[in-house]
């Protein structure tokens, strides 16, 4: 906003220089360049002078002084040697009349009697008076920064308006935020944060549909399981068959949990306030550390291999969001690896770059941006059902709050490959919102 009201204030003082120089320069050419009218001055001084060459040169100063007490004009007898001023002397030697400004403000008339003395009359000035001329101009001068200050608001009023109309069309619960401003508006970074702040918004009531909607979906199938083995252990006729309910009953109970945990631990990081403790880390040790336990959890038969870059011993970051990424990623991959997954962490160019390959089937192109999504699940042919869909948006959305990304793509190892980038430096405050 200073930069636009920096711009404004140039543009007016620029507007203002050019309006009063051309403004000069018309008066200039339709105006005469001495106002000044001498000639009825010429004509009243000629006549005294006329008058006083046929008074001695003695009594000049008494007639002087009698003229102007019987008209009312103030003149003066002067000694030519107490006039200053060579331009003046020069107008007064070609017989011309000059004048000089006193130093209370008054204009005298000057005429040359001789070469010793030099008459001075008041000159009365009429009152300056602005013509038809001046104040045409004058009333064009304002209207042209008028002009100018309403090319300039017009186009901010309008995108404003704009704005104006996209929100409240937003605030309808019209859920879509559409105006028309472009990139050179003085706005427009105001318009490029609504947008955001909308697809946020969207995302968000998105997901919340889609966490209802999976939610309601996921429990409803173990609820209908515990109350059918309910029944059975109300009609069962041993303690066994009782046990047996109750087992899977139990099973039920946990899948419950499990969903509710991850849906709680999804939500948590779709808060608009999550706050990052940010510290140093050394990945060295903890990306091994944290590969090691989630493969005494996966298949014997599967190798989890950890290559850090030498000297990552000092990598920000919040470690709680760190580890459930890097492990939810871990996890995916054990359900598709044949026998391979590589772990790779380098920092280049100021950026981390954290890589999961897996030697599985990998993701078809199509589905590279939607795996991301919350309660999405790819693979569940045949009834078969790898969690819950959450592990990837857990993922996207921890990076996400790290400042960076992570794309899905074809691993070397034939595979599906993972990569998460965020900034070296990541900033404490990142509220998170992307769009």
């Amino acid at each position: 906003m200073a930069r636009h009201f920096l711009g404004l204030y140039l543009l007016i003082v620029l507007t203002l220089a050019v309006v009063s120089w051309g403004q000069d320069r018309v008066l200039q050419a339709y105006s005469n360049p001495d106002t000044r009218d001498d000639k009825p001055m010429a004509v009243a001084l000629f006549a005294l002078a006329n008058q006083l060459h046929e008074v001695p040169t003695g009594r000049w100063k008494d007639f002087v002084a009698a003229v102007a007490g019987k008209t009312g004009v103030d003149m003066e007898l002067f000694a030519t040697r107490d006039i200053a001023g060579r331009e003046t002397l020069t107008k007064l030697g070609r017989g011309e009349v000059a004048y000089m400004q006193a130093s209370a403000g008054d204009s005298w008339a000057l005429q040359r009697l001789n070469d010793d003395y030099v008459l001075a009359v008041k000159a009365f000035e009429p009152a300056a008076q602005r013509g038809l001329l001046e104040w045409s101009l004058t009333m064009l001068f304002y209207a042209a920064i008028a002009l100018v200050l309403m090319i300039w608001i017009w186009p901010l009023t309008r995108d404003l308006r704009a704005l104006e109309r996209a929100a409240a069309l937003f605030g309808n619960r019209n859920w879509s935020f559409d105006a028309p401003i472009g990139p050179h508006s003085q706005i427009y970074p105001l318009a490029r944060t609504f947008r955001r702040m909308a697809a946020r918004i969207d995302g968000l009531i998105a997901s919340h549909k889609d966490m209802s909607n999976a939610v309601s979906h996921e429990i409803r199938t173990p609820l209908s399981r515990m109350q059918f083995e309910i029944e059975l252990a109300q009609q069962a006729a041993t303690v066994s068959d009782v046990r047996h309910s109750l087992s899977h009953i139990k099973a039920d109970i946990a899948a419950i949990d499990e969903l509710v945990k991850a849906t709680l631990g999804y939500a948590i990081l779709e808060r608009a306030d999550v706050a990052l403790n940010i510290a140093a880390h050394n990945f060295t040790t903890l990306i091994p550390a944290i590969a090691d336990a989630v493969k005494r959890d996966a298949r014997p038969d599967i190798l989890i291999s950890a290559h850090v870059q030498s000297g990552a011993d000092n990598v920000r970051c919040d470690v709680h969001l760190f580890e459930t990424m890097l492990k939810n990623l871990l996890y995916n991959a054990t359900r598709y690896a044949r026998q391979e997954i590589r772990v790779t962490f380098e920092t280049h160019a100021g950026m981390n770059r954290l890589l999961v390959d897996d030697d599985g089937p990998g993701i078809p192109e199509e589905d590279r941006q939607r795996v991301f999504e919350s309660f999405v699940q790819l693979d569940r042919t045949a009834g078969r059902k790898t969690g819950f869909g959450l592990g990837l948006a857990i993922v996207k959305r921890a990076i996400e709050w790290h400042g960076g990304e992570v794309t899905a793509s074809q691993a070397p190892l034939g595979g599906a490959r993972f990569s998460a980038t965020w900034p070296a430096e990541p900033y404490e405050g990142r509220s998170g919102i992307s769009g």
